[in-house]
């Protein structure tokens, strides 16, 4: 894929947020009128206490009022991470890509690789770092693809691994969408669209994240869930993953 790129989603959403502080900035200054963009790291016993946007990813769940009430999938996923010794001469090139197959090899430079990953579907372990035992198993299992499409990576050392999980959708008619609308229904408050859901983004959040943020905008400055598309919003109708 032409000028295709890897993401440090770390660093992304870090920009991300400078950028949306950035708009705020401009938009006071041209204005009467202060806005703010702040970032608030606080624990949250109930969604009664505010009206929010929940955005919690495979913790969505975990919310009290939410439990058992979404039809999310939760799997968790190794990442392996390899090097190159230093004592080796041949390196991958820099114009060379990264590889999507049945692993996927993420290259940072010459020397350093992940490769990823695996699936452990209803997993509720949330925890990033991963045993010795997890992680050979996940060695076992991504080598072998990986190798089917770069095999050169049989030179390359184990570093580390790491993990996630990934809130999957549920499969419909239109394929495995993020789930996005109001969720007053669906946690009993009567009030006017008070409660907003951005999740299921699976293992495509880099792709529909932009998309699902800007619906989601627009229906909650209307109040008006019809502002988003009913393929996005069909989910309400389908029985909770429990």
């Amino acid at each position: 894929m032409p000028l295709a790129l890897n993401i440090n989603p770390r660093k992304y959403l870090q920009a991300l947020f400078s950028a949306c502080q950035n708009v705020a900035n401009e938009a006071s200054a041209s204005s009467s009128e202060q806005k703010e963009f702040n970032l608030y790291n606080e624990h949250i016993d109930n969604l009664h206490q505010f009206s929010v946007i929940i955005c919690l990813g495979g913790k969505a769940s975990s919310l009290p009022e939410l439990t058992n009430k979404l039809p999310l999938r939760t799997c968790r996923g190794v990442i392996a991470e390899f090097q190159l010794p230093s004592d080796t001469v041949e390196k991958y090139g820099s114009q060379s890509p990264s590889i999507l197959s049945d692993a996927w090899l993420a290259f940072q430079g010459p020397c350093t690789v992940s490769v990823g990953s695996t699936w452990q579907w209803k997993s509720d372990n949330h925890d990033p770092s991963v045993s010795d035992e997890e992680a050979c198993t996940a060695t076992e299992e991504l080598l072998p693809k990986a190798s089917a499409v770069y095999p050169g990576i049989s030179k390359w050392d184990y570093v580390r691994a790491r993990a996630g999980i990934r809130a999957m959708p549920p499969l419909t008619a239109n394929g495995s969408l993020p789930l996005l609308g109001c969720l007053n229904d669906v946690i009993g408050e009567r009030s006017n669209c008070a409660f907003w859901l951005v999740g299921g983004l699976g293992a495509r959040g880099l792709l529909y994240h932009g998309l699902a943020g800007k619906l989601t905008a627009k229906a909650v400055i209307s109040s008006d869930e019809n502002m988003i598309p009913s393929e996005f919003t069909c989910w309400k109708a389908i029985k909770a993953s429990r």
